[in-house]
């Protein structure tokens, strides 16, 4: 019987993801400096210190190492989606969660941030990384499509769920490949520099392109007082 909490091969969950993160990190600092075609899965291996067989033993190709590091470049907002409360507009959640992050994140965390940012502008000319890009992307829309569902109260299989989950994550590709873009140019305090501003732009590309479905609060009124009169 397998331990709780262990892979087949005993190593812990954590460990595994530890690993996984720690050969991302590597494999895109090397994609960004080298470029791709430069880097070999053996230089990963060796900038890491482990073997080539433990790189290939948890990614598929070279360039699925990246896998990690992009998705986490993600993870926040969709951590801030899921957290969203109905009475709130998603603008002001937003906008509160991006200054507390800017307060409270750690120096790794915002270099994992860059090196996100860095493989989404690498992902423009190399073919290998826009699938990955694609495919996290991918992933945005299916659990964005849980989300909104229990958020307008419809099924998830729904049409038109499934139409808002797909326009808000092509928006959230688009502006994170802008954002991306923005800040590797240097020019992103001028335009983002205002954590409202930058919750607003988000949000009212997603109220936009979802026809005005998502954005707003759905918290259901207070029942109002019989009147008296009446």
């Amino acid at each position: 019987m397998a331990t709780p909490g262990r892979t087949r091969g005993g190593m812990s969950e954590r460990r595994r993801l530890m690993l996984r993160m720690s050969v991302s990190r590597a494999a895109c600092r090397l994609f960004w400096e080298r470029g791709v075609e430069a880097t070999s899965g053996e230089r990963i291996a060796q900038d890491v210190g482990v073997s080539v067989r433990t790189v290939w033993r948890h990614f598929r190709t070279k360039e699925s190492c990246a896998e990690p590091v992009v998705t986490y470049g993600v993870e926040w907002f969709m951590s801030v989606v899921r957290d969203w409360p109905a009475e709130a507009a998603l603008a002001d959640h937003l906008a509160a969660e991006v200054r507390s992050y800017a307060r409270q994140s750690r120096p790794e965390e915002r270099a994992d941030e860059m090196l996100a940012l860095r493989m989404i502008s690498l992902a423009e000319t190399e073919p290998a990384l826009r699938t990955v890009w694609l495919t996290a992307c991918d992933r945005i829309e299916g659990e964005l499509r849980t989300i909104l569902a229990a958020r307008l109260e419809r099924p998830a299989a729904d049409l038109e769920i499934r139409l808002h989950a797909a326009a808000a994550a092509a928006v959230i590709r688009v502006l994170e490949e802008h954002v991306g873009a923005a800040v590797l140019a240097g020019s992103a305090h001028q335009e983002f520099g205002d954590p409202q501003v930058l919750a607003e732009r988000f949000a009212a590309a997603i109220h936009r392109a979802t026809g005005g479905a998502v954005g707003d609060p759905v918290g259901r009124p207070a029942r109002s007082e019989p009147d008296p009169a009446g």
